[in-house]
């Protein structure tokens, strides 16, 4: 048993953020002691498997729906395909964004309006064929209840 100092002392998670996640039905906690709610060592590794899921991308919402059952050892493989898929068309675009900067850093013109490459991209994005990178999904999560 830990209490909330201890966890987020291990886990890096601000107490704030675990108050949240159990609001959320990301984590639970098993008591109190005193005034400091507690778990059960668990969280920690449920902590990382949300921690990972954040990196990968995924939504808060994604995260709990990742989850099939109570200790989120039983995550949706589909899911996990989609979002690799998510990532693979963010890549290429970050990909295409990322050339087009270095080619402009490095054009010789006084202006990057005069810039050959510059104008093509400008050109491109006028056209909506470079659209904005969008967010994988809302950061913030509805509180159950």
């Amino acid at each position: 048993m830990l209490t909330i100092s201890e966890v987020a002392k291990t886990s890096g998670v601000p107490a704030s953020t675990l108050r949240y996640y159990e609001e959320c039905g990301l984590i639970q906690s098993i008591g109190r002691h005193g005034l400091q709610r507690t778990f059960e060592r668990s969280v920690l590794e449920r902590l990382a498997l949300i921690a990972l899921g954040r990196g990968a991308g995924f939504s808060l919402d994604e995260i709990g729906e990742l989850f099939r059952t109570s200790d989120g050892m039983d995550i949706d493989r589909n899911k996990l395909r989609e979002k690799a898929d998510e990532l693979d068309r963010k890549i290429k675009h970050l990909i295409v964004i990322r050339d087009s900067l270095r080619s402009t850093a490095v054009c010789p013109a006084l202006s990057h309006m005069e810039c050959p490459n510059f104008r093509r991209v400008v050109d491109t994005a006028a056209k909506g064929l470079i659209p904005p990178l969008e967010p994988s999904g809302k950061q913030r999560r509805k509180v159950k209840g």
